[in-house]
């Protein structure tokens, strides 16, 4: 089976991307969804970042409320390196057991923003960085988020440059334009990564 890595800059489009590969038959394996599963109200890795953070990024029915962790730890580089560390290993631990369980299947996406910045490039067989202009970016996020261009700096601050991306990737999709054009070059990647079929 061969397993995509895919990645890309914060507001680059990788879930949109992920979701035209999963239309066409691949297996994904989603850092965020996991990460979203991992914190239900009761989990270990809730209480973890609660202790962490306090009880004032719970929303009231007891859910995370993402965009005040977001808020805290992307203004304090210590406390996001210490959330990384409650939710990273139980995230890798899961994303490898559904390699494991999906050792079979034609085409598998792990689809990770820090793939990268992770060192995880050994659980993959190449590497798909979807980019994007920047004003592009900034529209985006500032329409589908709702952030300020302050905080999505922010956020991009916390990644490793776009450009760095791009030179480690075996392929790049480029996401600026129509939709359209993006499943093109999908199409494209998948004819070079498992042949036509």
């Amino acid at each position: 089976m061969p397993v995509i890595g895919l990645t890309g800059s914060f507001g680059s489009g990788k879930t949109t991307v992920a979701e035209m590969f999963r239309q066409r038959g691949a297996r994904i394996i989603d850092a965020d969804t996991i990460a979203r599963q991992l914190v239900e109200p009761g989990s270990p890795a809730l209480q973890e970042i609660v202790n962490l953070l306090g009880q004032q990024i719970l929303q009231p029915d007891g859910r995370l409320n993402r965009a005040a962790v977001a808020e805290r730890v992307f203004a304090d580089e210590s406390l996001r390196q210490r959330l990384n560390a409650i939710l990273h290993p139980r995230i890798r631990a899961v994303e490898e057991e559904q390699l494991a369980l999906w050792r079979d299947e034609p085409l598998v996406i792990l689809s990770v923003p820090l793939l990268l910045e992770n060192r995880m490039e050994h659980l993959v067989d190449c590497v798909v960085v979807v980019a994007v202009d920047e004003a592009v970016r900034m529209e985006r996020l500032r329409r589908r988020d709702g952030l300020t261009d302050s905080q999505i700096a922010a956020r991009l601050d916390a990644q490793m440059p776009q450009e760095e991306k791009i030179a480690r990737a075996d392929y790049v999709i480029n996401n600026s334009g129509p939709l359209e054009e993006t499943e093109r070059q999908v199409e494209d990647l998948l004819k070079k990564v498992i042949g036509s079929k």
